[in-house]
């Protein structure tokens, strides 16, 4: 029990801090001129779905959401619409729909897309919620709407995690994609790193340092119930899921210097993979489970590696520079995401891994944790900003870039969730 004592919060409690604020810095370069018109009805709900709907499609830099000027009564997704007039306000895209209370208290949640460039209903959706998903039946919405129109999935309902310090305390924190409806998933007077989802989404594997050394836990989601997956001797570090979620790819000193094991998430079956004289650390599972991707000094200098995800001869990736470490691999396995000392400056970087082409994403000077999101459009990442730890965020291609606060505290070691059904 004396272990657990630095811990005083191991269940889901809402956050006391204010949510994250997000601002954007760049946007695409062609974005789709979309009106979101209030939904008829909304204000039963103490959250609109037409605001947050439009802030989504917004955040994404895909989207520019028009000024709708109010319009009694207001249309709903049934009405006909006239194609002409919404064209002359410049809306190439138009979202309608209305909230209606049902008579077991709950909510019907109406919508269609439309299309005023070509006068074309593009379907709808209807939902049926209480009063406390307003914003989850937002988020929904939002990714269908950018799915119809661009034609790949929406990460506006998936989550993120992130470590916030807050004078001596470490907070392992849960959002929706936006940074709102955070949670308390863990508390602790001792470090909290390197946080890493499972591929269903229902738990989280981190390091903490309770026991005064770094353990590695799987931590459940749903009833805030942990257990220890590696802690042996020295160092027990850097977490990694294998896309079915039955194993973990870790960093052990357990045999001496750093090297990267397999174990299963209940901490049996240990393995050891990497056979070097150097350290070993950070493994990603490529997405079909076929490759590891780590950071090792083993050439002199910290790179990333690849291997057979059960073991083999190891090759060096990364080729410019003298130090790239922290790899993450696109959804689709084709980019390799990494943080590169560039001209003195720690910034995200991305491979083609094709190509071999190379390009520097952000002009930060201290960025650390990449993490793409599971569409693969946008990169996660933890930088500094006048000396305070902020999240940031950029597109794959370099174009879009946000910066994510909090009011207090540094803000690190961000993760983002998967696709949940």
């Amino acid at each position: 029990m004396k272990k657990l004592l630095a811990v005083f919060l191991l269940c889901f409690a809402t956050a006391a801090a204010a949510q994250l604020s997000i601002e954007i810095t760049g946007a695409g370069a062609q974005r789709i001129p979309i009106a979101v018109v209030p939904f008829a009805g909304e204000g039963a709900l103490a959250q609109g779905i037409s605001a947050i709907v439009r802030a989504d499609l917004e955040r994404s830099g895909l989207f520019r959401a028009l000024e709708v000027p109010p319009i009694s009564p207001p249309p709903t997704e049934a009405s006909s619409v006239n194609y002409a007039e919404w064209r002359s306000r410049l809306a190439d895209a138009l979202v309608l729909g209305s909230v209606a209370t049902r008579a077991d208290g709950r909510f019907e949640v109406r919508f269609k897309l439309f299309d005023t460039v070509k006068a074309a209903d593009l379907s709808g959706v209807a939902y049926t919620l209480s009063r406390e998903q307003a914003r989850t039946t937002a988020h929904r919405i939002a990714d269908f709407i950018y799915e119809k129109l661009t034609g790949e999935k929406g990460v506006f309902s998936t989550r993120i995690a992130y470590v916030v310090k807050r004078g001596t305390k470490f907070e392992l924190q849960i959002a929706d994609a936006d940074g709102a409806g955070e949670e308390t998933a863990l508390a602790s007077f001792e470090p909290i790193i390197s946080p890493a989802w499972s591929p269903d989404g229902r738990r989280l594997a981190y390091v903490s340092f309770e026991n005064k050394k770094p353990v590695v836990y799987v931590h459940s989601l749903q009833d805030g119930k942990r257990h220890v997956a590696a802690n042996f001797k020295g160092s027990n570090s850097a977490p990694a899921w294998s896309p079915d979620g039955a194993r973990l790819a870790v960093s052990l000193s357990r045999d001496g210097g750093s090297q990267i094991y397999l174990v299963n998430p209940d901490g049996s079956n240990v393995r050891r993979l990497s056979q070097s004289g150097g350290i070993d650390t950070e493994p990603v599972f490529s997405p079909d489970g076929q490759t590891l991707y780590f950071t090792s000094d083993r050439g002199g200098s910290p790179q990333v590696y690849r291997m057979p995800a059960n073991g083999g001869e190891a090759q060096r990736v990364t080729f410019d520079g003298s130090y790239n470490v922290s790899p993450r691999i696109s959804p689709d396995g084709r980019v390799l995401a990494y943080i590169a000392r560039n001209g003195g400056k720690f910034q995200v970087a991305t491979l083609d891994l094709a190509s071999r082409q190379t390009q520097i994403l952000t002009d930060s000077d201290k960025d650390e944790s990449p993490s793409f999101a599971p569409n693969g459009r946008i990169i996660l990442l933890a930088t500094v900003n006048g000396g305070r730890g902020v999240l940031s965020a950029v597109s794959a291609d370099g174009r879009i870039k946000q910066r994510l606060t909090i009011s207090a505290g540094d803000v690190r070691e961000p993760a983002w969730g998967p696709f949940v059904r």
